[in-house]
């Protein structure tokens, strides 16, 4: 039913895309999934050669052939697309019992009660299924945001949904509606669809891989290392996206002016290694006090800013006073050790047309005011230029 020479031509496109994502594997072996995309391509080069070699191998071994290494490529199909996104794998189990259960029908309707129809059935239902799952999988994060992610998604729910359908054109042409040579052409067409579907999988996966490492570049470029917030550039650039938004809708926004304070006795007295500790702990303070949305970054040294899109002062006031008196509630722990940390906060509302920087200075300004009046408290910027 499969001419040797596409099946030929499968092989050697097989081949090719394990070694395209072995390479790819071997230049970022960070990056979750690609081993698990390697190994499940690789498992259609036996596929291919089984389907070459089937006349000279008695049907049971090329049926146990042929089920397993089918199941393993859309098994580990699922497990990379689990990887990719850092979720936690199906147990193993579901796997082994799957993959048992489903060598057993095969035999069972070989060596008992020989149906080749039902066979085919069964597979390309598990087959199917397994690639609508990975397709659902992968369909996360926002298709603006990760293209990739989207494309091999689609790819995998389509070759899913052709697998469902696959044994019905058999039973269609069965039921007499095609003639010799029309089953012979159904019998192409799902070679070649399947060569379709691999090639443009193999693709997507490396789409992916450039993604992942695009993401991980940005990432370096936008993140402060030390902390994991924006850096100084990034969260101008993010400020002057809120205040331009909130020109054209007509929302407030605020900023806070953030300092550790005596972070050079910090320094000077625990360490340095102390006083990293003690960025990331204000850090992680910050982040369980701000909303949704609210954006921050780390300026430099210890100073901190937190753009507050849709608060007026008011709100931001409190805000503030909410992260101050938190920091100054959680002082930093350590080897029985407690470290305590109190901040300076000053607030500026977004005075319209104002620019992203003549809002930071003001804020600023307030924040070296309440260091002036001793440190630990929040003081507001004039609603002025």
């Amino acid at each position: 039913m499969h001419s040797p020479t596409l099946v030929a031509i499968a092989a050697i496109l097989m081949f090719i895309m394990t070694l395209m994502l072995l390479a790819a594997w071997r230049m970022n072996p960070r990056i979750a999934g690609l081993k698990a995309w390697t190994l499940a391509f690789a498992c259609g080069l036996p596929i291919c050669l089984n389907l070459l070699l089937r006349d000279n191998a008695p049907e049971w071994l090329s049926v146990i052939f042929t089920q397993l290494s089918t199941f393993l490529l859309a098994w580990l199909n699922l497990t990379a697309c689990r990887s990719y996104l850092g979720l936690r794998q199906l147990p193993s189990s579901i796997g082994i019992v799957s993959m048992g259960t489903l060598v057993a029908v095969g035999l069972y309707f070989t060596l008992v009660q020989p149906h080749q129809g039902i066979r085919f059935l069964m597979l390309s239902t598990v087959l199917g299924i397994l690639f609508l799952l990975s397709g659902r999988t992968m369909a996360q994060g926002g298709m603006a945001q990760y293209p990739a992610r989207y494309l091999y998604a689609l790819c995998c729910s389509g070759h899913g949904v052709f697998l469902l359908l696959r044994p019905w054109l058999f039973h269609i042409g069965n039921q007499g509606l095609f003639n010799s040579a029309q089953m012979l052409v159904v019998g192409h067409l799902i070679v070649i669809e399947a060569i379709i579907a691999l090639v443009l999988l193999g693709f997507c996966v490396v789409m992916l891989a450039n993604e992942q490492v695009t993401l991980a570049l940005k990432l370096m470029a936008d993140r402060d290392p030390l902390t994991g917030t924006y850096n100084r550039r990034a969260f101008m650039a993010t400020l002057e996206k809120a205040t331009l938004y909130a020109s054209r809708l007509a929302f407030p926004v605020s900023v806070l002016l953030i300092d550790l304070d005596h972070f050079k006795r910090i320094n000077d007295t625990w360490g340095h290694q102390r006083g990293d500790d003690a960025l990331r702990h204000v850090v992680g303070v910050a982040q369980d006090c701000l909303r949704e949305g609210d954006i921050l970054g780390r300026l430099g040294g210890e100073e901190f800013a937190i753009a507050l899109p849709n608060a007026n002062q008011h709100e931001a006031e409190q805000i503030a006073s909410r992260l101050r008196q938190a920091i100054a509630a959680q002082p930093l722990q350590y080897a029985g050790t407690v470290l305590p940390l109190t901040t300076s906060i000053g607030v500026a509302a977004w005075l319209p047309p104002e620019s992203p920087d003549s809002l930071l200075h003001r804020a600023d300004k307030a924040m070296y005011q309440a260091k002036r009046q001793g440190r630990n408290c929040v003081v507001l910027a004039p609603q002025a230029g």
